[in-house]
């Protein structure tokens, strides 16, 4: 049976402004709970702390000691238990756990936590010799921890501006800004020239049109014009001008009912948002881009990895994507430190790690086909 989870539960912690504020979040979770158990079936190097052990490690494993000697220590703290963010974190924790059973490559811990133990959770996982750490999730949380950073340490969120650079702390997290930004440049490789806006009024809607914005004026574009349409809207054809082109910063229902009362002949942009299991056929022509993880599913990189068993909506299966790459990438910080520069060949998206610490994702681009109505 499905599962429905509103995931701008999530959203009050894991995509907020700053440590404390709580606008909505960018998905929906859709989750077989009845394959929960399927899909976190550990590799035989997981242990776990703070609820029942996975896999076949030792006796002792359950406090924290690795369960194979040799392997590198990787702590993940999610919020596993937590009834408002339990069923996001444990699709992210399902994914890096399909990852350490296809890589092997190093020796996982568990552990599940609330935001209000994450710094004394930390200082045990890095007491009892974790040589990486991925987590927090949210960024009360990861606020809390960055005082405490002493071994590599991978966030599940963006960093907060105001938390003190850290050379072991870095970011990875899958917020619409960057997808905002390459959305831009992709419009002025396109030779678009007078982009209109048309965004839905929730918070990452306006996220995503804040950061297009900024990013095509940093180009050298003029304010594109933006309008914030209700769903419904009818007059859309006739509040766009002469535009040239259109970014559809909404969901994907929203999308279609503005992009059928536009000429056909109009080049329409989208974000991952719009890239749904069966897209409305009024969407059909619109350049999305999204993950390899969808995208690009014959590419040595994501084909090397299972998908959920469960059935999950794309925006739910992005969440599993991510523990993937959180993986590999705490794979790479135990090899070596990091440093601007360091890439990986992500199933999120081309990962680039910035100067300011955080992994900025490429993304691939498609066509939407558009299926027709039923």
């Amino acid at each position: 049976m499905q599962k429905w989870a509103p995931l701008w539960l999530l959203g009050l912690s894991l995509l907020a402004g700053n440590a404390k504020a709580a606008p909505p979040t960018d998905y929906i979770i859709q989750q077989q709970r009845s394959n929960a158990s399927t899909l976190a079936a550990a590799p035989h190097a997981v242990t776990e702390q703070g609820s029942a052990k996975l896999g076949t490690g030792d006796a002792g494993a359950g406090q924290g000691s690795p369960s194979r000697a040799g392997l590198p220590k990787v702590v993940l703290m999610l919020p596993t238990s937590s009834k408002l963010l339990g069923e996001a974190a444990t699709v992210v924790q399902e994914g890096f756990l399909a990852a350490a059973r296809t890589d092997d490559a190093l020796s996982v811990t568990l552990l599940a936590i609330d935001d209000g133990e994450a710094v004394r959770r930390y200082r045990e996982a890095v007491a009892d010799g974790a040589r990486v750490v991925v987590g927090p999730l949210t960024r009360q949380a990861i606020a809390a921890v960055a005082p405490e950073v002493s071994v590599p340490t991978l966030a599940l969120n963006a960093l907060d501006p105001g938390i003190a650079a850290n050379p072991k702390l870095l970011s990875l997290s899958l917020t619409v800004e960057g997808e905002g930004r390459q959305l831009a440049q992709m419009m002025r490789d396109d030779g678009r020239r007078s982009p209109v806006v048309l965004s839905a009024r929730d918070a990452i809607s306006r996220r995503l049109a804040d950061a297009f914005a900024a990013e095509w004026q940093r180009q050298g574009g003029r304010v594109p014009l933006r309008l914030e349409l209700d769903p419904a809207e009818a007059d859309v054809a006739g509040r766009i001008g002469t535009a040239d082109a259109i970014l559809l910063a909404a969901e994907s229902d929203a999308a279609a009912h503005w992009r059928r009362r536009v000429s056909p002949e109009l080049a329409a942009y989208g974000a991952s948002q719009l890239n749904v299991r069966r897209p409305d056929a009024a969407l059909a022509g619109v350049r999305v881009i999204d993950m390899p993880w969808f995208l690009m599913p014959e590419h040595p990189a994501v084909k090397r990895y299972p998908r959920p068993d469960a059935r999950l909506t794309h925006q739910t299966e992005r969440l599993y994507a991510l523990g993937v790459d959180a993986y590999r990438i705490a794979v790479k910080l135990a090899a070596r430190p990091a440093a601007p520069g360091l890439a990986l060949d992500g199933v999120t998206g081309d990962l680039r790690l910035g100067r300011d610490r955080q992994f900025e994702r490429r993304l691939p681009v498609t066509v939407l086909e558009g299926n027709p109505a039923p």
